[in-house]
């Protein structure tokens, strides 16, 4: 009997240790497929992440109605009408001053699409500067611009238009026309063509990723040239993202916060944690502070059409210890288009592209585009976040001003003076005025 139990014993203590070491086991399996598969999660999102970071531009927005405090919302539905009537309300807010308002449209060169929103065999319509534009694309790259109403029934050629070779034609009744110099070539149902159809051809460039537009009121006057950024153009340096403004003003505003020095201290000088929108209540507005030294002038002849300004920029992190220090010039080439040559001896350079197009004479669309060498990709997307809040600060001041053609300037503001005495020669005699480009918009 005793050999019975003990016998049992044993056996029953075998069995408990297979079942340990079975169960055991098992456990330590599933901790290590567990382990296993979260390293592999970790791992792909992590390469996601860096591949995003290195690979994919950012993208900021804002449009017309932003940095208004009206409510164009129904509960938490967005409501259409309350839209409409926000942006008839600043359209309104925006008649103070208009009476002092130089021409909306200088004589310069635009930036109306940029390179890559215009795909080979694509015609695109545009409105800017009061014009209306069909931009086409052909397959040998070549890009053609051209008033957009067909001359025949007034079809528009860039809702529909097809692209033949460098021709465009009419989606209405097929009428062709030649992009460089707007001649009708041909009318399928006709025997021969009308003499002297044709419609207004329009002198463009394509350099740095835009397709830019010369605008003048007299239309035989020469236009300079457009500096090539030849990092850009040979791809050493790469895309990494843009922003897109609708600002509610004139358009010599934007460019003369460039020499309005005063400003960098007052709009500028707290923390981007504290956003653009709210900055001066903002809690975050006072660790890593920005400053600034700025100096603003214009380019002698030949090259009178230019202006430049000189940064030197760092945060404060305590009053012993500034970081980000980098140096930017700022060229203003013309009323519309800026490079900014940043510059810093501990993350290297980067190049930012500033256009303005006039939609309506106080509407303005304002672009930023950021390049630089892929491996800087995260430093430029810190500086594309910095840059965007800043201008977002500058989108409230100007949304909610008046023009003043007459500022009351101290000695300190002598180059706000300057800047406006340098402007001028982007106005013609025969420029349009405020109030003869507002009527076109009456219809």
């Amino acid at each position: 009997m005793s050999d019975c139990n003990l016998n049992g014993t044993d056996t029953l203590s075998h069995f408990d240790l297979t079942y340990f070491i079975g169960t055991t086991h098992h456990t330590i399996t599933n901790n290590f497929s567990m382990c296993y598969y979260m390293l592999c999660v970790i791992v792909t999102i992590l390469a996601i992440s860096i591949y995003c970071l290195f690979y994919i531009p950012c993208s900021w927005t804002k449009k017309v109605y932003d940095g208004y405090n009206l409510d164009i919302t129904v509960g938490r539905k967005w409501n259409a009408l309350a839209k409409r009537d926000a942006i008839n309300r600043i359209r309104k807010l925006r008649k103070i001053g208009a009476k002092e308002l130089p021409p909306p449209y200088p004589n310069g060169w635009y930036s109306i699409l940029e390179s890559s929103d215009l795909k080979m065999g694509e015609a695109k319509s545009i409105f800017a500067l009061g014009e209306h534009l069909v931009a086409y694309r052909t397959r040998e790259r070549n890009v053609y611009v051209l008033d957009a109403y067909c001359p025949h029934m007034g079809a528009n050629l860039g809702v529909g238009g097809r692209v033949i070779d460098d021709q465009i034609e009419c989606p209405f009744h097929q009428w062709r026309f030649r992009g460089s110099d707007g001649k009708c070539v041909n009318i399928p149902y006709a025997t021969g063509v009308c003499q002297g159809s044709k419609l207004r051809t329009w002198l463009v460039r394509e350099v740095n990723d835009n397709i830019f537009l010369w605008y003048h009121a007299n239309p035989a006057e020469t236009p300079w040239s457009l500096p090539v950024i030849k990092e850009i153009e040979n791809e050493e340096f790469v895309f990494h993202g843009r922003n897109e403004f609708f600002v509610n003003c004139h358009i010599q505003e934007i460019p003369e916060n460039g020499a309005d020095l005063a400003h960098f201290k007052a709009i500028h000088e707290k923390s981007i944690l504290a956003g653009g929108i709210n900055s001066v209540t903002s809690r975050w507005k006072g660790p890593g502070s920005h400053h600034w030294q700025a100096e603003w002038k214009p380019c002698e002849s030949p090259y009178k059409h230019v202006a430049r300004v000189t940064l030197k920029h760092s945060i404060e992190m305590t009053s012993k210890l500034h970081i980000f220090e980098m140096d930017v010039t700022g060229e203003q080439i013309g009323p519309a288009y800026v490079q900014l040559h940043m510059k810093s001896a501990t993350f290297g350079r980067i190049k930012v592209l500033q256009t303005i197009t006039p939609v309506e004479p106080l509407i303005q669309k304002v672009v930023h585009r950021f390049y630089s060498q892929r491996i800087l990709a995260p430093i430029t997307k810190l500086v594309f976040l910095g840059e965007s809040v800043m201008f977002e600060r500058d989108m409230i001041m100007w949304n909610h001003k008046a023009f003043r053609k007459h500022p009351q300037l101290v000695k300190e503001d002598s180059a706000i003076k300057l800047f406006r005495s340098w402007y001028l020669q982007f106005y013609s005699e025969n420029s349009k005025t405020f109030s003869e480009a507002s009527e076109n918009l009456d219809w």
